[in-house]
């Protein structure tokens, strides 16, 4: 991943069941919703330069522990 790059969990403790990838001209950007380590209802949006990066965030969203 990008050294730029945060983590989506850094920012959330659980996921959503979905999540959005936009395609842009420079790269892509990932949103997810979930809770943080507070409970409380947020949204990550991170942005990424390829696919690889791309994926790499996907595969960690889909890792994490779901929201109920």
């Amino acid at each position: 991943m990008a050294k730029n790059t945060t983590t989506i969990s850094a920012k959330l403790a659980k996921v959503n069941e979905n999540f959005t990838v936009n395609m842009y001209d420079n790269g892509f950007m990932i949103e997810v919703g979930g809770r943080d380590k507070k409970d409380d209802w947020k949204t990550a949006k991170i942005m990424v330069n390829t696919v690889d990066e791309l994926i790499e965030v996907i595969r960690e969203v889909t890792s994490m522990e779901r929201q109920d």
